[in-house]
């Protein structure tokens, strides 16, 4: 899988990066595993933007994807494609199950269509197949990670993402996150063997603003281009830097001002801090 690069003909494409998609087998989704996603633009149930920067864009078809693999359990799958998600940054896998179901999970580096996949304690530790973390060899690469027992796969989804099993004792097992955390998460949580697939994301470029639109994602504006009533940054004679340390539209320090509670409760799991 590479990337693609374009002629200058224009501006938008002298910058332009995209993939070739010379993993992608299938170009058509799986027609009972897709929903419609109706466009919130960021709005909450009370009609209030609780996330800005958002509306627009084209129609998002939403992929239905497996994060409870635990639910076919010694139930052998067979790779049918490997398909593009315009949702989310890896590829998709079209796992076709030995009872006539089929689902899609994400796709690890290196699955190829043909291959057979199975989930549970007895399932070997290869490419693909789901364990739970008390049967993982220690340094193995895991991805999709469960949080807690049957909750579904919460951690390392995106592209090129990877963990590693650090430690285990009998109740819990320390992971070493792709941010460099160490956490405990308890030994009967499910992991996919590998890296997360389409390892190339990261040096895709955009090239236009309007690619941006077109996801759904509308422009930021600078807090000192605003008013002083729309932003405590705005206002000033001519063209200013504020005049204090940066902060959000709501008077919150920013650029590292930990925003983490020290009294959460999951903070017991963490061994070691993220690096900074």
């Amino acid at each position: 899988m590479g990337l693609k690069t374009y002629k200058p003909k224009t501006a938008a494409l002298r910058f332009t990066t995209l993939s070739d998609f010379a993993g992608v087998s299938k170009k058509r989704p799986e027609r009972k595993l897709v929903r419609i996603k109706k466009s919130k633009a960021g709005r909450n149930a009370q009609g209030r933007i609780t996330v800005r920067h958002r509306g627009g864009g084209h129609k998002k078809f939403l992929r239905a994807v497996d994060f409870r693999r635990h639910d076919k359990l010694d139930v052998p799958a067979k790779v049918q494609a490997i398909e593009y998600d315009p949702n989310r940054t890896a590829r998709l896998a079209l796992l076709a199950y030995a009872d006539g179901e089929k689902r899609y999970i994400l796709a690890p580096n290196g699955l190829q269509v043909g291959a057979k996949l199975l989930a549970g304690p007895k399932a070997e530790p290869v490419c693909g197949n789901a364990l739970p973390l008390s049967a993982v060899p220690l340094g193995m690469e895991i991805h999709a990670i469960e949080l807690n027992p049957g909750a579904g796969a919460q951690l390392v989804r995106s592209a090129g993402m990877v963990a590693r099993i650090a430690a285990r004792d009998e109740a819990f097992v320390q992971i070493r996150l792709p941010s460099g955390e160490i956490r405990k998460v308890r030994a009967g949580c499910y992991a996919t063997i590998g890296q997360v697939g389409n390892l190339e994301h990261e040096n895709i470029s955009l090239g236009k603003a309007g690619r941006k639109r077109w996801k759904g994602i509308r422009p930021t504006v600078r807090g000192v281009a605003m008013n002083p009533v729309d932003h405590p940054m705005g206002g000033g004679e001519g063209r200013t830097s504020g005049g204090g340390h940066p902060v959000t539209p709501w008077g919150q320090l920013t650029k590292g001002k930990k925003t983490r509670s020290d009294r959460k409760p999951s903070g017991r799991f963490i061994v070691q801090r993220r690096k900074k």
